[in-house]
């Protein structure tokens, strides 16, 4: 081996020649390997959305090519498919690529690999990243509010003080939702440890809370509303019932792209803006947007979209997005009471608010198509 031409060579004790063994088990080495590398490149195009020819393409294309976002087909990210989607009407094509991702775990993943260069994420999961040395900076928030816990219709839970004993679904344990229980539970004197909280995703909790599996569930939107519209799902609280002007997800980006590409990051923060302040324009624009956004981007049926944008139109928010220190020091203090963050970095550390614009300079898109906007609710509800 190791080009000396002595490896096949080789005798046993016994006098025996070891050429076929280890010309075999060389066999056996490369064929592994090869074999590695094949089932990590169906799991990165199948699992993370990942395309093989861009996966394996020349740097010099790869940074030709439009910036990867991820995102995932819930409210808190609903303004990275608005943007996409408007620019692309407006200009024949939009200036970055959404990548829509199911689960935290797959969206997480991709932005570490460095196949996405900017994503929405948790607030708490951004900032645990943060602690844990991964260079990112949160440069925007995805919305405000946006979450609900929901009960059976048919349970004997009416405050939040019967939630003691019951079990709880929250999408991730860096979750502003689980913070968010934390809070709940803490300012009526109740300790964590009174529930049982599971980890769950979004998609699945709807089927958990129809079938009794838990007691209540708490996720971004839309499948929060869905247990509403299937009529079996009763709202315990909304959050803004609970922590006012709450945030759930952020978007963050690579530190490298900060310092390399700022012309890039502040152009992407500033459609984000504009969005935000298309969707709470009016709510015409919110129906279009769940129209386009269900169809092209999401693969939802568009009255779940239509219900959480509209009932009550104050369920989510997508304005008043700035980076505030106090919004996250709030947010390291729960996680530290939580046991979830450390709480050892500055505020600095983790936000880049310098690319957030002034309130008044924000413009909302000058779009609008009302053929977007599918038929109204009672029409779309399933009979």
């Amino acid at each position: 081996m190791f080009g000396h031409g002595l490896a096949d060579e080789t005798e046993s004790p016994n006098g025996w020649r070891l050429e076929g063994a280890v010309s075999f088990w060389r066999v056996v080495t490369v064929a592994g390997g090869l074999w590695l590398v094949v089932i990590t490149a169906v799991h990165a195009h199948l699992n993370l959305g990942i395309r093989l020819d861009r996966l394996f393409s020349g740097e010099k294309e790869a940074a030709a090519a439009p910036w990867r976002i991820g995102f995932l087909p819930v409210t808190c990210h609903l303004t990275c498919p608005v943007t996409d989607f408007i620019n692309t009407q407006i200009d024949g094509e939009g200036f970055f690529e959404p990548v829509r991702f199911q689960g935290w775990p797959e969206l997480k993943e991709a932005f570490l690999a460095g196949y996405t260069r900017a994503t929405f994420i948790l607030a708490p999961m951004a900032i645990k990243l943060r602690e844990e040395g991964v260079p990112l900076k949160i440069v925007y928030l995805g919305h405000r509010d946006g979450t609900a816990m929901m009960v059976h219709k048919d349970s004997q839970i009416f405050r939040i003080e019967d939630l003691r004993g019951k079990t709880i679904a929250v999408p991730n344990r860096y979750s502003n939702q689980r913070l968010l229980v934390f809070k709940a539970l803490r300012d009526r004197g109740i300790p964590l440890s009174e529930v049982r909280l599971v980890e769950m995703p979004p998609p699945d909790m709807p089927a958990a809370l129809y079938a009794r599996a838990v007691d209540a569930i708490s996720s971004g939107e839309p499948f929060m509303g869905q247990t509403e519209i299937d009529g079996y799902g009763r709202i315990l609280y909304l959050t803004k019932d609970v922590w006012p002007e709450f945030i759930s997800c952020v978007l963050a980006v690579h530190e490298d792209y900060i310092r390399n590409d700022r012309e890039t990051v502040q152009r992407l923060v500033d459609g984000i803006a504009s969005s935000g302040k298309w969707l709470d324009a009016s709510m015409d624009n919110r129906m279009q947007a769940a129209g386009f956004v269900s169809k092209h981007y999401y693969n939802q049926h568009p009255r779940l979209l239509q219900f959480v944008l509209s009932k009550p139109p104050d369920r989510v928010k997508y304005t008043n997005l700035t980076v505030r220190k106090p919004d996250f020091e709030e947010i390291v203090e729960l996680g530290v009471a939580d046991g979830i963050l450390k709480g050892d970095l500055a505020f600095e550390d983790y936000c880049d608010p310098s690319f957030v614009p002034d309130e008044a300079d924000i413009h909302a898109y000058d779009w609008s198509d009302p053929s977007m906007a599918p038929p109204g609710l009672e029409e779309a509800r399933p009979r």
